[in-house]
C-alpha cells in the first residue's frame, strides 16, 4: 500500500497559511475517489502559485487521526478529526465505492453546525450521499457521478439532482467526480477571484478550456456502443429512460418508426441479441448496482428495475448472475465495482 501524508500546514511548498486565506477542509471517506480529491486539490495549490500569495489553505481530516484508504489503495495521512479541524469556510466531503455505508452520526451533526453557521458544502463524487443524509440538499439542486444517479434518485426522490458535470446552489458544490472536480474547482476560483486566476491556473492544469457544467457527464451513446444506427441508438436510449416501467417491443419499435421485425434484425445484427434479451440485462445490472451500493430493500430494487413480482425477479436474476438478490446482497465483493446498466457488454469500471 501507498502512503501520503499531508501535514497540518495545509500543503508542503512555498505558501504558508495566513489569516486571510480562504480555508477549506476535505473530509475524507474511506474508499474515497483519489483522482476527484486530486482534481479539486490541485486548481487551489496552483491558484496560490499564479497569484504569488495563499489565496488558499486546506486541511484534510476524517473521523479519526492516521491513514484513509481510497478507493486505489494508496492512503491518506488526514491532519486532523473533526474536532480537532480549525475554523473552515468551505468543506468537501470526498466520497467514492460503499459510501452508502458511511453513516456517522457525530459527522451528520458536524456539517450541520458548520451549514448552520454558513460555512459552505460541497461533496465530490458519491459525497453528495453524505450530504442528503444529512438533510443539507434538501432544497438545493446538485449532482452525482452518473455511475449512482439512479440509485440516488432512488434513495432521495425528493432532492433535486442533475446529471451535469458540476453543480453549485448557494452554498452548496457539488461534482460528479473524476476530472469533473476540476472544472467544479475552477468554477469556484472563478467566483471568488476571477476568471483570469481560474484561467492561468486551467493553462498550468494543460486544460486547454474550462468546461461548463452542461456538457454532459458520459461519451455519447453513439461511441459507447461503437454503432451509429440512429433508430438504433434512439432505442438503446428508449430502454435506459424506461428501465422501472419497461416498454414492449412492440411500443420501442414505433416509437423510432420500425417495425418489430425490423427491431430485432437491427439488434441481432449490431448487437448481436434479442431487443428484449438486451433490454433484461439492462434492467438486471441496474438491478445489480442497486443492491451492491445500496441499502434498498431488495423488493424495492426490483420494482427499481421493472419487475412487479419478487419470484419473477429472483428467478431472472438468478439465471442472469448464477446468484439470487439476497446472496448478491451478502456476497458483495467492497474492492469491485461493475457498470449499473448500460453497455455492460464492453466491459466494467471503477467510478472515477
Amino acid at each position: 500500500m501507498t502512503r501520503i501524508t499531508l501535514d497540518e500546514a495545509s500543503y508542503v511548498g512555498e505558501w504558508a497559511d495566513d489569516e486571510h486565506a480562504h480555508r477549506i477542509g476535505f473530509y475524507l471517506i474511506p474508499g474515497f475517489s483519489m483522482i476527484a480529491f486530486v482534481a479539486a486539490l490541485e486548481p487551489l495549490r496552483l491558484a496560490n502559485l499564479v497569484a504569488g500569495k495563499t489565496l488558499y489553505s486546506w486541511y484534510t481530516m476524517s473521523n479519526n487521526n492516521g491513514p484513509v484508504f481510497a478507493s486505489n489503495s494508496v492512503s491518506i495521512n488526514v491532519g486532523q478529526t473533526i474536532e480537532e479541524v480549525p475554523a473552515l469556510e468551505t468543506i468537501f466531503v470526498c466520497g467514492g465505492i460503499d459510501v452508502h455505508k458511511h453513516q456517522r452520526r457525530e459527522l451528520f451533526g458536524f456539517l450541520r453546525r458548520q451549514a448552520a453557521h454558513g460555512v459552505g458544502l460541497g461533496a465530490l463524487c458519491t459525497g453528495a450521499h453524505v450530504l442528503a443524509r444529512a438533510g443539507l440538499l434538501d432544497d438545493h439542486r446538485c449532482t452525482i457521478h452518473w455511475e449512482n444517479l439512479p440509485a440516488f434518485i432512488e434513495e432521495f426522490p425528493d432532492i433535486e439532482v442533475t446529471s451535469e458535470l458540476y453543480e453549485i446552489d448557494r452554498k452548496r458544490y457539488t461534482c460528479a467526480g473524476g476530472t469533473a472536480a476540476a472544472d467544479l474547482m475552477l468554477k469556484f476560483i472563478s467566483e471568488q477571484t476571477g476568471p483570469e486566476t481560474a484561467a492561468q491556473v486551467a493553462d498550468e492544469l494543460i486544460l486547454h478550456r474550462i468546461r461548463e457544467k452542461n456538457e454532459g457527464q458520459r461519451m455519447d451513446l453513439r461511441t459507447r456502443l461503437g454503432i451509429s444506427h440512429p433508430k438504433l441508438l434512439a432505442v438503446v436510449a428508449l430502454m435506459d429512460e424506461n428501465l422501472e416501467t419497461p416498454l414492449n417491443a412492440s411500443e420501442l419499435a414505433l416509437n423510432v418508426g420500425l417495425s418489430t421485425r425490423q427491431l430485432e434484425r437491427l439488434f441481432r445484427t449490431y448487437l448481436k441479441t434479442p431487443p428484449t434479451r438486451y433490454y433484461l440485462q439492462m434492467r438486471l445490472n441496474r438491478a445489480r448496482y442497486l443492491l451492491r451500493h445500496t441499502s434498498l430493500p431488495i423488493f424495492d430494487v426490483g420494482i427499481a428495475a421493472g419487475f412487479v413480482s419478487a419470484s419473477h425477479f429472483s428467478k431472472c436474476y438468478r439465471e442472469e448472475f448464477n446468484r439470487t438478490p439476497s446472496e448478491e446482497r451478502r456476497g458483495i465483493d467492497t474492492t469491485a465495482m461493475t457498470l449499473p446498466y448500460a453497455v455492460q457488454e464492453h466491459g466494467s469500471g471503477t467510478p472515477a
